[in-house]
């Protein structure tokens, strides 16, 4: 009989000691597994979290592009389409005489008193006085106030207290803007339209309504514009905030402020000129210790072109 071999025995055991510390060190691993897959549950919550704090995705640009400079530039330029098109679609087919749309609209803008007499009525001087007149609007009545609710007290009173939140600490007013757009209705309702265009311009609203020609796409538009103005998480906009600003007619025309759409003769010739109608306001942003930018400079006609137009 052969003798036993120990052999098979060590083995055995040798076999046994792996698999146990195989088994071990791959339980280790599991739960190291499970570990790093809850810190990573935790992590996406967190992210959740801050995204919720800062408004959230519901009010990215189409496509879930985040606002940028170059983004708001594009809206602006939508919107002054708009603007341009209705001007002009009102002075091919005028509900009312052209000399009574001129007094209208010299009567709504704020600085028109004291260069009304420039202003011979001409069709291509009406289509711009309405153009400076919907930018006024647009200015004021849209972006530089928070249009939040369709209640226009509330709006006011938002729009104050995100200014006072703002001159302390930028920051915090800009998740609070957020937070708030978060809320805020989806489209400016026909009735609030009418409110905004009867307190920026109510002679010009008093005239066109009559013949239902009162700008409801562009005031759509510009509804939708200051919201992804004011309601979007973005990089390049971080705690700034932005306003829009329309010069005045007969002011002087600053080069960082304004650009010119049509040449100007006396400016070429280095004499002096000034603002004869402004065709789309131009937007700040405004930062942190009112560190004022220029996003997107005015769009403005001068007077020297004004009346080579109305010759």
């Amino acid at each position: 009989m052969a003798p036993r071999s120990h052999f098979s025995v060590e083995d055995t055991e040798q076999y046994q000691y792996v698999l146990t510390n195989f088994r071990i060190a791959h339980e280790k691993v599991e739960e190291q597994r499970v570990h790093l897959e809850e810190q990573e549950q935790q992590v996406a919550q967190l992210r959740a979290r801050i995204e919720l704090l800062e408004g959230g995705s519901g009010l990215q640009m189409p496509g879930g592009n985040s606002v940028d400079d170059f983004s708001i530039k594009n809206g602006a330029s939508q919107l002054d389409k708009l603007i341009n098109r209705y001007a002009s679609d009102i002075l091919r087919q005028p509900p009312e005489p052209v000399e009574l749309i001129c007094e209208a609209a010299l009567n709504d803008i704020v600085s028109a008193a004291e260069v009304a007499s420039t202003f011979t009525g001409t069709s291509m001087q009406v289509q711009c006085l309405l153009r400076h007149a919907l930018a006024e609007t647009i200015s004021e009545g849209f972006i530089n106030c928070l249009i939040v609710t369709n209640s226009k007290e509330a709006n006011i009173q938002l729009t104050r207290i995100h200014e006072h939140i703002f001159a302390r600490n930028p920051t915090v007013a800009a998740v609070w803007r957020r937070q708030t757009f978060s809320a805020a209705v989806e489209t400016c309702t026909p009735d609030m339209a009418h409110s905004i265009l009867t307190e920026q311009i109510p002679h010009l609203t008093a005239l066109l309504h009559a013949h239902a020609a009162l700008p409801s796409a562009v005031l759509d538009s510009a509804y939708h514009f200051s919201r992804m103005l004011h309601g979007t998480a973005g990089a390049a906009s971080g705690d700034a905030f932005y306003r829009a600003f329309v010069p005045e007619l007969g002011s002087a025309l600053y080069p960082q402020q304004i650009e010119l759409v049509k040449r100007c003769l006396k400016n070429e010739r280095g004499e002096m000129d000034r603002v004869g109608c402004t065709m789309f306001p131009g937007l700040v942003k405004v930062g942190p210790d009112s560190v004022h930018t220029v996003v997107r400079r005015a769009q403005v006609i001068c007077e020297c072109a004004m009346n080579s137009t109305g010759r």
